[in-house]
């Protein structure tokens, strides 16, 4: 065994290149194991949005989103309904901490950092429809202008300089398979060394073993991400008393190296592994027809105008509108018996209202390319990423009339299960309420609130309008897929991201941070998420873990 790092850090994502940041400029000596090739360095959050979930900050102040501590902590408590007196107690704790991050010091640590943020802010997770249930009161997502990688970016380059300086080292294509204890405490890794590959980024490459290897530190920080690239064992801890039967079938959101192996790993050292049954995917999965990874799919980012059907025709009902509610909406459409839904809109709606997340789907924020995106966003039609898949996407159907329409619809599914006189009677009567002001529909009624934020109705709703009105044609209908995501359970941690054991005790020299370890605590959502969380809980959480270990070693 060698020692030839303070810290070992396990995982190259966000969480890991955090953790790293704040050890090497703390003076610590660390060295990053990493299964895949240095072209994955930043993880899942390279593919990400770069959306980020801010409290009282100055892009809301501007906007008059009127925020606070206080109504972003109800939010986040009505959203997580902890109800587990056991497992929830480091989940809660993290979540109060972490809203505290979100409405102090957090856009500023990211500034000083060089992360840029767009002027508009997004309103994400609208809500079930209370006042003190799940959802966001006010606007909160705000976006990276340079999306993902630029989060990336904003650690990566420190990082690297350290890397220069023989401060921090990586190993790729290095494999952890288990942790060493000596005397209760982790003291290093055990693992394989897998064959190179020249796989770029994203890509499923080789588990082939060329050697293994067996390394020292004084602590681990274990930040290998979640369980969303295997379907398996997303559908093992599926909690059907809840969600309903896990999908039969379903696209896959991140890239097979999101394999959840850590968990198990971590766990059989001894560790507290809590919430495994919580989960956040999305019910708006796209087949990329461009695909990266297998089963690749992209997510829609709706604006609340489309009418949301089964699989059989029905309208969804209220509350689960585009963007309200996710795990609400996953729930119900599980529980018609099938694991597709469609959108039903027209040509107007898409060309307002539609988004892809990924960075990829987002060329002209990614590249901080200001003409690009002006010229893509301001200007009529579809954005060029939305208009690749209406020409190629194999879940889009259009066409000029309602009856051609669901026809499409039908050779789309591969079935006979929709019928014109079931789809034209939700079409109708959506049609029949829009012509005055005031409405007895309630997604009418969302959509105007949406609109009554200025930066909604410019760039992100469409005005009300009748979907049988040729001149907004033409008719639309998207094919949608559950598409696995994030875990939102993990392991326990505590508020410096020390690992906590079964019995509640610290577990010596180990650590863990982003998506392994639940965000934070083992499960710092709770049930559900408000979005733009995501990347800042690996932050966070990172953070915590690196300064933790700074101050200790």
């Amino acid at each position: 065994m060698t020692d030839n790092a303070d810290v070992i850090v396990v995982g190259a994502g966000l969480a890991g290149l955090v953790a790293t940041y704040e050890l090497a400029r703390a003076g610590k000596r660390v060295l990053v194991l990493e299964q895949e090739n240095s072209e994955n360095l930043g993880g899942q959050a390279f593919w990400s949005l770069g959306g980020l979930f801010l409290v009282d900050s100055p892009e809301q102040r501007r906007l008059r989103i009127k925020d606070s501590r206080e109504l972003a902590l109800a939010d986040w408590l009505g959203s997580a309904g902890f109800d587990r007196e056991r497992e929830d107690i480091w989940p809660r704790r993290w979540a109060e901490a972490y809203v505290d991050f979100a409405a102090g010091e957090k856009r500023r640590y990211l500034h000083d950092l060089g992360l840029r943020l767009l002027p508009a802010v997004g309103w994400a997770e609208r809500g079930a429809g209370t006042a003190s249930g799940h959802g966001n009161s006010v606007p909160r997502f705000h976006l990276t202008w340079g999306t993902g990688p630029e989060v990336v970016r904003v650690f990566r380059d420190p990082v690297l300089s350290f890397v220069a300086s023989g401060r921090v080292t990586f190993r790729w294509r290095h494999r952890v398979d288990s942790l060493v204890v000596s005397d209760g405490a982790v003291t290093g890794v055990r693992g394989s060394a897998l064959v190179p590959s020249e796989q770029a980024r994203g890509v499923a490459s080789s588990r082939e073993v060329a050697s293994s290897f067996e390394l020292g530190a004084q602590a681990v920080v274990v930040t290998s991400g979640g369980i969303g690239g295997d379907l398996d064992l997303v559908r093992s801890v599926w909690p059907e008393s809840r969600l309903g039967p896990a999908p039969a079938s379903m696209v896959t959101g991140v890239p097979a190296h999101v394999d959840g192996r850590m968990l198990a790993i971590t766990r059989d050292a001894g560790a507290s592994v809590v919430n495994s049954d919580r989960m956040w995917h999305y019910t708006e999965g796209l087949r990329n027809w461009d695909p990266v990874w297998p089963g690749h799919g992209i997510r829609i980012l709706p604006g609340p105008s489309s009418l949301w059907l089964d699989a059989t025709g029905r309208r969804l009902p209220a509350p689960f509108f585009p963007g309200h509610d996710t795990l609400g909406t996953l729930r119900y459409i599980l529980s018609t018996g099938y694991d597709y839904s469609w959108f039903v809109l027209t040509r107007a709606v898409v060309e307002k209202e539609f988004a892809l997340s990924g960075s990829e789907q987002n060329p002209d924020m990614t590249g901080k390319d200001l003409r690009l995106f002006l010229k893509s966003r301001a200007r009529r039609g579809a954005p060029g990423p939305v208009q690749a898949f209406l020409d190629k996407g194999a879940d889009f159907v259009v066409r000029s009339s309602l009856a051609d329409l669901v026809d499409g619809m039908n050779d789309a599914a591969g079935s006979s299960l929709l019928s014109y006189e079931a789809v034209s009677r939700e079409v109708l009567g959506h049609d029949r309420e829009v012509a005055n002001s005031y409405s007895k529909d309630l997604q009418l009624m969302a959509v105007r609130n949406a609109r009554a934020f200025l930066p909604d109705r410019v760039t992100r709703v469409a005005a009300p309008h009748r979907f049988l009105d040729p001149s907004a044609g033409p008719l639309i209908a998207v094919k949608l897929h559950i598409l696995s995501r994030k875990t939102l359970g993990g392991l326990e941690t505590s508020l410096d991201s020390a690992v906590i054991r079964p019995d509640g005790s610290v577990f010596a020299g180990l650590y863990a941070a982003g998506e392994v370890a639940g965000f934070g605590g083992g499960g710092v959502h709770g049930y559900n998420a408000l979005e733009g969380t995501f990347l800042g809980g690996c932050i966070f959480s990172g953070r915590a873990a690196g300064r933790a270990l700074a101050r200790a070693l």
